[in-house]
């Protein structure tokens, strides 16, 4: 394939929701394809920030203008004075819950989807922008916290989003289709997120793939005190995303509900471990601390949002697994003969392939 020029103007000149973007690079290549070659897309003025004031970066690779990978990586979320704590437990600018800014975040050049140079990637040539969350809220917050005398939290995750959206509406006029990957805390945003994208670039096709929250619940207690309180993110939101609905049903599910009423066009797709440990970590208080029912939430919310006249596609795999992009077993993972990277090659080129979900899913 043909080289794009990778070093970039070290100032652009673009103004992203009130923040002014510089960029750093780095080169590699191996074999038929381009590895990773990442360039920070530095916000260090406006809007843009993390939790603690600490200025918000996200990262781009690229390569094909026409097909944009846009990647919302998880980061933890918090609520509390205890999970939204400035207190680091394994490395700087994180604690157990969340990453409170980016000192811990770099993408390097990864493994599993993320290794641009194996035959089985189907974004082997995509461009990619790798956004990740340090401000607690699922990328879906506006709302500034004082949790303690000692502990302000700025739930910025919102501001800071868009802005990439911005960046990639500027960067890619040409963009023919955007494929949004969330992962963990990153997947519940990505049907909200699509529906944006969706709206600034309308003649791209746009595919949302969501993994790993698909046990999150509709609680009425969490809707009301987290999406809408603590982060503030039900009156952030554009009024689509939320028409029809109060506060209190403003949940993770009718997130797909609402994204795929407001434009039908997108392509809607999760993935879950049926087991998945720290999903289950997240939704514990919300499902009285029961493991054992992560499945039947995931199935559940899958067939709500289905009932509601959305079209979900959807992969299920076995067991109590987490990670999924950044191991080899993006590639190995197969469930009833099919492998997820091979049903994911299909969404984003053919008809979306048809629903796989394990039949032993052992807990």
């Amino acid at each position: 394939m043909t080289r794009t020029p990778l070093i970039l103007l070290a100032v652009l000149a673009l103004v992203l929701a009130g923040c002014r973007s510089t960029n750093t690079a780095s080169t590699a290549l191996t074999g038929t394809h381009t590895a990773m070659e990442w360039t920070r897309v530095a916000a260090p003025q406006g809007d843009c920030h993390c939790a603690d004031g600490s200025p918000f970066a996200f990262w781009e690779r690229r390569a094909d203008p026409t097909r944009v990978v846009f990647f919302l990586n998880g980061g933890g979320v918090c609520w509390s004075a205890a999970t939204c704590a400035f207190t680091s437990t394994d490395s700087e600018g994180e604690n157990d819950d969340y990453a409170w800014n980016l000192s811990s975040v770099d993408p390097g050049n990864r493994s599993g989807m993320f290794d641009t140079t194996h035959s089985g990637n189907p974004f082997a040539d995509y461009s990619f922008l790798y956004v990740s969350s340090c401000t607690g809220d699922a990328h879906l917050g506006k709302s500034v916290q004082k949790y303690s005398p000692q502990l302000t939290v700025d739930h910025n995750g919102l501001a800071n989003g868009t802005a990439a959206i911005d960046y990639l509406a500027a960067h890619y006029p040409d963009v023919k289709q955007v494929v949004v990957i969330g992962k963990t805390a990153g997947s519940v945003a990505a049907p909200l997120y699509g529906g944006l994208i969706a709206d600034k670039l309308p003649k791209a096709q746009v595919v949302v793939f969501g993994a790993q929250s698909g046990a999150w619940p509709d609680n009425a207690k969490f809707n009301t005190d987290i999406l809408g309180t603590t982060w503030g993110a039900y009156a952030a939101m554009p009024g689509w995303a939320i028409q029809g609905l109060t506060v209190d049903r403003w949940a993770v599910p009718t997130f797909w509900i609402q994204a795929g009423r407001h434009d039908p066009e997108l392509v809607l797709a999760r993935f879950d471990f049926a087991y998945d440990p720290h999903a289950y970590v997240e939704v514990t208080n919300w499902t009285h601390g029961d493991p054992t029912g992560l499945l039947a939430l995931t199935d559940a919310n899958e067939k709500a949002i289905e009932a509601a006249g959305i079209t979900l596609h959807s992969y299920t795999a076995p067991g109590a697994d987490h990670q999924i992009f950044e191991p080899d077993k993006f590639y190995s993972l197969a469930v009833n003969g099919v492998h997820l990277s091979d049903w994911l090659g299909k969404l984003v080129t053919d008809d979306p392939p048809a629903d796989v979900h394990c039949t032993q899913c052992g807990p």
